[in-house]
């Protein structure tokens, strides 16, 4: 099964809801970054829910950014989402190791401890739309789910896993993103309260060979469900030597003399996908001709 999500509504369209299959997608992170199991399952969750956020977008050239900074050994972890729910993210230490919870689970709430969820919406507007919130658990489900409700008034409940392998590749991931409409009835929102408070986890449900359509049928049991899109979803690094040029381009004239005086080629390294891209200094004068031109 590929990676996908499906969008929909649900409950005569008192709600709408997005649910991914995210396996592919978590473990190419994995890959790139080498990441622990602790780390692969914190990175995991976010490049989840920031896909699902990414199919949010009115436009595919709409980002969404997800950057936590925390206090915990993980340090932070960043994701960016297109509006073709196309994501790339990283974490700062990739290697932290930690031991499991009281019920056995990989310790992501340990690894994030406190800190800070922001959420950052470039809509090709002058001024890019930034809400943020702090770390109500770790858990980040929950801190979404939490940053949904203070930051866009939107009642939410947000669910998000990552299943890993005893060689620590991923073996099942996925999340789902449900939220309120404005005019959703009260006895709604009782059953689905009652119902998400006794839900099996994501990865137990993908574990018995689930897709995210069954899960929001289950869910939504005795209700009418609407699937309106399937988007296909991966990790997707965009960065490109042009790219990358324009980047050390914009560290101005003197930080450029100094790199030509040195007389050596520099290496820049792409946080997404950890690709080389070396420059001359022949390639570090045109820059400065460049400039100056």
């Amino acid at each position: 099964m590929s990676d996908y999500i499906v969008r929909g509504t649900a409950a005569g369209d008192q709600v709408r809801f997005f649910a991914a299959y995210t396996r592919d997608m978590v473990e190419e992170a994995r890959r790139i970054h080498n990441t622990s199991p602790v780390a692969t399952a914190a990175l995991g969750r976010l490049l989840t829910a920031g896909a699902m956020m990414g199919a949010m977008s009115k436009n595919e050239t709409d980002l969404t950014t997800l950057q936590i900074k925390c206090n915990g050994p993980i340090e932070g972890l960043l994701v960016t989402a297109d509006g073709s729910a196309n994501v790339k993210g990283y974490v700062t230490n990739p290697n932290v190791i930690l031991p499991a919870n009281d019920k056995g689970k990989l310790d992501v709430a340990k690894a994030l401890d406190l800190g800070v969820l922001s959420v950052i919406k470039d809509l090709g507007l002058k001024e890019p739309y930034i809400g943020q919130t702090h770390l109500v658990s770790g858990e980040i489900a929950e801190d979404l789910t939490y940053y949904f409700a203070t930051s866009e008034q939107v009642p939410s409940s947000v669910a998000l896993g990552v299943l890993m392998e005893k060689n620590n590749t991923v073996k099942q991931a996925g999340g789902f993103i449900i939220q309120l409409m404005p005019f959703a009835e009260d006895a709604l929102i009782t059953v689905l309260e009652e119902r998400l408070q006794h839900y099996t986890s994501i990865t137990t449900l993908l574990d018995q060979g689930r897709t995210p359509e069954d899960m929001i049928r289950e869910l939504f049991e005795g209700y009418d469900v609407q699937i309106m899109d399937t988007i296909p979803t991966k990790y997707q690094c965009d960065c490109s030597r042009e790219r990358v040029s324009r980047a050390v381009m914009s560290v101005g004239k003197a930080e450029l003399e100094d790199m030509i005086r040195e007389g050596k080629p520099i290496e820049v390294n792409c946080h997404f996908c950890g690709k080389h891209y070396v420059f001359e200094t022949e390639e570090l004068q045109g820059m400065l001709d460049e400039q100056e031109g």
